[in-house]
């Protein structure tokens, strides 16, 4: 069974529908160099209305150590993700779980950092450019998803209802993460597209 991750929730009803809908995460996105950030207090309260058995997720993006601390502290997510030029060693010095994102915009030369952060709890390949954040929309090739890794591998990028069949297909991935593919707006969700996304993966 794929995994569902729906990223990018700025609003406690539509985070509330992915629970029902039977989505294994959601995400919040805290730093300020995305479009979708809230803030602490938002961010807490999505967290706070999830139903038991629904990870949070919170993503940073080259932030401060003391900030990813007031997330942990404020928020309490179940786990982290850095989408940024985070090392290994930093990622693990706060004691979470937590997935590292792979810029995928360069094709097969982003390849050589998934073997970079082996404490990562599973590592995310997206479709955006180094040093961009993720939500970008941008897909990349899924013939490129490895398949000897000993952890992990969630595909994002792109994916939306009309494509997310052929993607797990080609990648096989252990689960897929959507922001802009179910939004009417940025951090938005269109529940229509949420419901036909989460049908499009059931269905595969």
């Amino acid at each position: 069974m794929t995994r569902i991750k729906c990223c990018g929730m700025t609003r406690v009803e539509d985070a509330l529908l992915a629970a029902e809908l039977g989505v294994d995460a959601i995400g919040v996105v805290l730093t300020a160099h995305s479009k979708r950030q809230v803030s602490l207090a938002q961010a807490r309260a999505i967290v706070q209305a999830m139903p038991p058995f629904v990870a949070t997720v919170a993503l940073c993006m080259d932030d401060e150590a003391n900030f990813v601390q007031e997330i942990i502290d404020t928020v309490r997510p179940s786990m982290l993700q850095f989408h940024g030029s985070e090392s290994d060693e930093w990622c693990k010095q706060f004691g979470q779980p937590y997935l590292k994102a792979i810029a995928m915009g360069e094709g097969a030369a982003a390849l050589y950092q998934l073997h970079d952060h082996p404490h990562a709890a599973g590592l995310l390949l997206d479709g955006h450019g180094l040093g961009e954040p993720g939500g970008s929309g941008k897909s990349f090739d899924w013939s490129l998803m490895p398949r000897d890794l000993k952890q992990p591998l969630i595909l994002a990028g792109g994916l939306n209802a009309a494509n997310v069949a052929a993607a797990i297909g080609v990648a096989k991935p252990w689960a897929v993460d959507v922001s802009s593919g179910i939004e009417s707006a940025p951090g938005v969700k269109g529940h229509g597209k949420m419901r036909e996304f989460v049908a499009a993966v059931r269905a595969v």
